[in-house]
C-alpha cells in the first residue's frame, strides 16, 4: 500500500505506559515504512526519545490558557507544511489544540487514541474535534460507545510489547537472598491505590502463615503508596516476607525469578504487563475489571478473580502456590500465546493500525 504521512501529538511531559505505546506504534508504523513525525511539549520526555531515534518532533507548548491560540495556529502550520494524511492524538490537552488545527488545515483524517478506562467528562474531544476514535481495550471501545461515540467510528488496538530477550539466569533470588526452591509470587506495576497492593498482600498473608517458603515481591514506586504499602507491610511484621524493590529498569530479569504474577488491579484501560508476564512463561492472576479479561485466557494461562474478593484471590494464588505442575502448563501456554500468535507484538499493532487508517481515510474521501 501507499505510505502513509503520520504525525502523532502529546501533551503529557512524563513517560508513562501511554507514550511508550506511542514511541512503540511509531516505531512500528516506520518499520512498515510510512513516515511518522511527533508534536511534542519541549520538555517532554516522549520528546526526548523519539528524537534519539531519529523521528522529526516539533515542540510546541500546550500548557495554559495563554498557549492554547498560539498552539492552535502552529500546529495548523506544521499540518499544512507536512501534508500529513493522518493526526493522531492522545491526551485531551493536546487534542483541543492539535485536532481544532488539523480542523482548519483540512487534515484528511484525525484521530483520538483513548488509553485510560476512567470516566470522561466532556466528550466534545472524542465526537466532535476527531473524525473517528482507538482504544487500547474492547471495554474502552464500549464504554465510548455508550457514551455517544458512533460504533463504527471507534475501533480496538491492543498496545504492543516488545518481547523479551531470554533471561539465563535471573538475579532475583540471590538479591533478596532466596533459595531456589522458595515460592515467588511477583508483581510489576506503579504504586498507586487503584493497582491494589494492599488486596494483594491481604490476599496473601494467610497463606504465608503456614507456608514458610512463600514470598511476595513488589516491582514499582510512587508516593505516597509506596511508603504506605512499606508500613502496612511492617504492621503485619511480614518484611522478611514481603520485599518492595522500587523503580526496575530489568523488568525481563526479575520476572525471569518469579515462579507466577498477580495484579489485583481495581481499575485499568487494558493490562499489558500481564501480556508481560506471560511472554515470560508466567502464569497470572489478575482481576476483572477494564480490559483485564482481553489479556489473558481465564483456566488457560490464569485466573481472573472479581475485584476486591479476597477469597477470590486467595483461592486462586493458593491453586498456582501449591500445584507446580499447573503453574508449568499455564505459563508455557501463556508463552506460546504470546510469542506464537502475536496478538500483542508490535508488527501486529502496525498491521492493525494501517487497517483502520487505510479504512477511515478511504471513508473520508468517499
Amino acid at each position: 500500500m501507499p505510505s502513509l504521512r503520520i504525525v502523532h501529538s502529546e501533551a503529557a511531559t512524563n513517560f508513562g505506559g501511554q507514550e511508550g505505546r506511542i514511541f512503540k506504534e511509531m516505531t512500528a508504523m516506520r518499520a512498515r515504512g510510512h513516515h511518522l513525525e511527533a508534536i511534542c511539549q519541549p520538555q517532554g520526555l516522549l520528546a526526548g526519545r523519539l528524537s534519539e531515534a531519529g523521528f522529526t518532533v516539533h515542540a510546541i507548548r500546550m500548557d495554559g490558557p495563554a498557549n492554547y491560540v498560539k498552539g492552535v495556529m502552529a500546529v495548523r502550520a506544521i499540518l499544512k507544511q507536512g501534508r500529513f494524511d493522518v493526526l493522531n492524538t492522545h491526551s485531551r490537552r493536546d487534542t483541543v489544540i492539535a485536532a481544532l488545527a488539523g480542523r482548519l488545515a483540512g487534515t484528511p483524517l484525525i484521530v483520538r487514541t483513548r488509553h485510560l478506562s476512567n470516566k470522561v467528562g466532556s466528550m466534545w474531544s472524542y465526537t466532535i474535534l476527531p473524525h473517528r476514535v482507538t482504544t487500547v481495550s474492547d471495554h474502552v471501545r464500549e464504554y465510548l460507545i455508550s457514551r455517544g461515540v458512533a460504533a463504527e467510528k471507534v475501533a480496538t488496538v491492543y498496545s504492543p510489547i516488545v518481547l523479551p530477550a531470554p533471561v539465563e539466569r535471573s538475579t532475583l533470588r540471590d538479591e533478596l537472598g532466596l533459595a531456589d526452591d522458595d515460592i515467588v509470587v511477583g508483581c510489576v506495576a506503579v504504586m498507586r491505590a487503584t493497582k491494589g497492593h494492599k488486596d494483594l498482600i491481604d490476599a496473601i498473608a494467610p497463606l504465608m502463615a503456614v507456608r514458610p517458603k512463600l514470598h511476595l515481591v513488589f516491582v514499582g514506586a510512587g508516593s505516597p503508596v509506596f511508603e504506605q504499602t512499606q508500613a502496612y507491610v511492617a504492621e503485619r511484621k511480614l518484611q522478611d516476607r514481603i520485599h518492595l524493590m522500587g523503580t526496575r529498569r530489568d523488568v525481563p530479569n526479575l520476572l525471569a525469578g518469579f515462579d507466577l504474577f498477580a495484579l489485583a488491579t481495581q481499575q485499568e484501560a487494558s493490562g499489558t504487563v500481564y501480556v508481560e508476564a506471560q511472554a515470560s512463561g508466567l502464569p497470572v492472576v489478575g482481576t476483572d475489571v477494564g480490559g483485564v479479561s482481553e489479556m489473558f485466557r481465564h483456566g488457560e494461562t490464569g485466573f481472573l478473580v472479581p475485584p476486591k474478593n479476597s477469597a477470590a484471590l486467595t483461592q486462586a494464588l493458593e491453586r498456582l502456590i501449591d500445584d507446580p505442575v499447573l503453574r508449568r502448563r499455564m505459563g508455557d501456554e501463556g508463552r506460546r500465546m504470546v510469542w506464537e500468535e502475536g496478538v500483542f507484538s508490535p508488527a501486529r499493532l502496525a498491521e492493525n493500525t494501517e487497517a483502520i487508517y487505510t479504512k477511515w481515510l478511504a471513508e473520508r474521501r468517499g
